[in-house]
């Protein structure tokens, strides 16, 4: 039998993927857009619905970035809302294990997975940095190398309570002394289901110890069967077997009448994306200094980036490049090779249009990379917000349907149950 692939619905905000000035485009705040896309998942029997969350809007130069959402509401309130207004479809929320506490949200995530009849899952993150920690009581208190023990101390606090079956707790490690008695009963998936983002070596460990999914940032197939067996090859030594963590990368994909109109298309989008401004702030991010007096259709800066990583030019992003030097050297070897702009460049170094072409090419080739184990499905980050599942929904799924690989109705009632999770 083949595998069956994993589908998800991303809920984009942040970032330069959402192309805001498409007439298209719908709000980022009102519950109708979340609605609709969430209804269009189901109606296209995704396995969830992911929702990211911003904890504190980015600055740029000292003001507000220009692509970060304003308003956007709360996660737990959002997938709560969504509960009502869906049947099958699981509710995935990205919440913060540095700066929440675990008898509250284990409490929440457990509400959810009732109120949802077992569909909730929680995608866990860190935020080392003092700049999210101003807007909490503790500020910086949690060193960078500390992330991933909180991370997996409150981990192993939520599933103790969960365990409790509503009853009495006491718990104390590294990170938490706390005891009474947690007072929600086991809810209908046992555990809510857990995901993860981390992709460091520390990332990967947690992932394999405690996580149900990956929420994977490698999407070329080489690298995704790279990081795909590295990553399973670590579940032996905690017991677990292979299928009992998914690769989910997130994704994104431009359908056409023919492969060359959808690369037209994907060519159109991409211009939309990356404007000449945002050019300039995704280049200041490496170059850690004001370029705002660049030309973003001219060549890169002959200046090399600034090394101080401890007043970096962008607050509230995670550290994107290790190496700034060795970075800035490649760019400007594939800018002066291909005779790129500023604008062209960036364009081609943050493309994530990963599958582009007719629906059945784009059909193969995600059938290609969950059979070659490349991944067990992916998380669809669209351009267009909320209707741009749409066309998947209508022209991809049937296709997928047609080769074995995807689900013609839900089949069980919890999303553990879907995602083929004990």
């Amino acid at each position: 039998m083949p595998k069956q692939i994993i589908l998800a619905a991303h809920f984009p905000g942040v970032n330069n993927t959402t192309v805001w000035s498409d007439p298209r485009a719908g709000s980022q705040i009102d519950f109708g857009s979340f609605e609709y896309l969430a209804k269009t998942a189901e109606r296209g029997l995704f396995d969830f619905f992911f929702l990211a969350e911003g904890l504190r809007l980015r600055e740029q130069r000292g003001l507000i970035h220009d692509l970060d959402v304003v308003g956007r509401p709360d996660t737990i309130t959002v997938l709560t809302a969504l509960a009502a207004v869906t049947e099958h479809l699981g509710l995935a929320g990205t919440l913060n294990a540095t700066w929440h506490e675990p008898y509250e949200l284990a409490r929440q995530l457990a509400t959810l997975d009732h109120l949802s009849g077992g569909r909730a899952a929680w995608n866990v993150v860190t935020s080392p940095g003092a700049f999210f920690g101003e807007n909490f009581r503790r500020g910086g208190f949690l060193d960078h190398a500390d992330r991933y023990v909180r991370a997996e101390e409150f981990i192993a606090t939520a599933r103790t309570l969960w365990d409790t079956d509503g009853g009495e707790f006491a718990i104390r490690n590294s990170q938490f002394d706390i005891r009474g008695r947690f007072g929600v009963p086991r809810s209908p998936q046992g555990r809510p289901v857990i995901l993860q983002a981390g992709d460091s070596d520390g990332g990967r460990e947690l992932a394999a110890k405690h996580s149900d999914a990956i929420f994977s940032r490698h999407h070329q197939i080489d690298d995704a069967r790279r990081f795909y067996r590295d990553v399973k090859d670590r579940l032996a030594k905690y017991g677990r077997a292979e299928d009992s963590l998914k690769i989910i990368p997130g994704v994104s994909y431009v359908l056409g009448d023919s492969d060359a109109d959808a690369q037209e298309k994907a060519h159109h989008i991409r211009r939309q994306q990356v404007s000449p401004q945002t050019a300039i702030l995704l280049l200041e991010q490496l170059w850690n200094t004001d370029l705002s007096g660049y030309d973003a259709e001219g060549p890169l800066p002959d200046i090399d980036p600034v090394l101080d990583e401890d007043d970096t030019i962008i607050k509230g992003r995670a550290g994107m490049y290790p190496d700034r030097l060795a970075t800035a050297a490649e760019w400007r070897a594939r800018a002066e090779a291909k005779s790129l702009s500023i604008r062209d460049l960036i364009i081609e170094v943050t493309g994530r249009q990963n599958f582009i072409g007719t629906p059945a090419r784009v059909a193969e080739q995600l059938d290609e990379y969950v059979q070659t184990d490349a991944c067990d499905g992916f998380i669809l980050v669209s351009h267009l917000t909320p209707a741009g599942l749409d066309d998947f929904v209508e022209q991809v799924v049937p296709l997928l349907q047609d080769r074995g690989v995807f689900r013609t109705e839900y089949a069980a009632g919890t999303l553990r149950g879907n995602l083929g999770l004990s």
